[in-house]
């Protein structure tokens, strides 16, 4: 079954994408979520068009998002929390601190767009995370989680 994705898909696709999927997945999940619409050729039609017209705007976009992963790239983000002795921290450290980390420091980036190499993060120290920005363009960052 193809369907075209409305929405980006953790795994699946990107919005825009024709992707095969199984009939059940499609029917039950994407479908009823607002995640994809059935792939007929009038839908494949009208979706090359709206393609067409995106193109331009995908390539200002893909260079918006090469430019905020080089700044990216130079950035140390330090997280504070609490922590106790031998450096165990209360609680763990996760891409919603990431994210408001990052907010603090000028860069919107949605936490649903991090992961977070060795997580969960249980102890103080430096780490990474990926973030991807756009398709295709995916960030390392390093940032240091650091007593209060």
């Amino acid at each position: 079954m193809e369907v075209i994705l409305k929405k980006n898909v953790n795994k699946l696709g990107y919005t825009n994408e024709i992707v095969k999927v199984k009939p059940g997945y499609g029917r039950n999940f994407l479908i009823p979520q607002g995640y994809a619409v059935l792939a007929t050729a009038s839908a494949k039609k009208a979706h090359e068009e709206i393609l067409k017209q995106k193109s331009h705007k995908e390539e200002k976009l893909l260079n918006e998002a090469q430019a905020v992963a080089d700044k990216l790239a130079s950035l140390e983000i330090s997280i504070a929390t609490k922590a106790g002795d031998k450096g165990k921290i209360f609680g763990s450290i996760n891409t919603i601190q990431l994210s408001d980390a990052l907010k603090n420091a000028g860069f919107e980036v949605d936490r649903k767009s991090l992961k977070i190499k060795d997580e969960p993060i249980k102890e103080l120290g430096t780490y990474e995370a990926e973030v991807n920005l756009f398709k295709g363009v995916v960030q390392t960052l390093k940032f240091s989680v650091v007593e209060e």
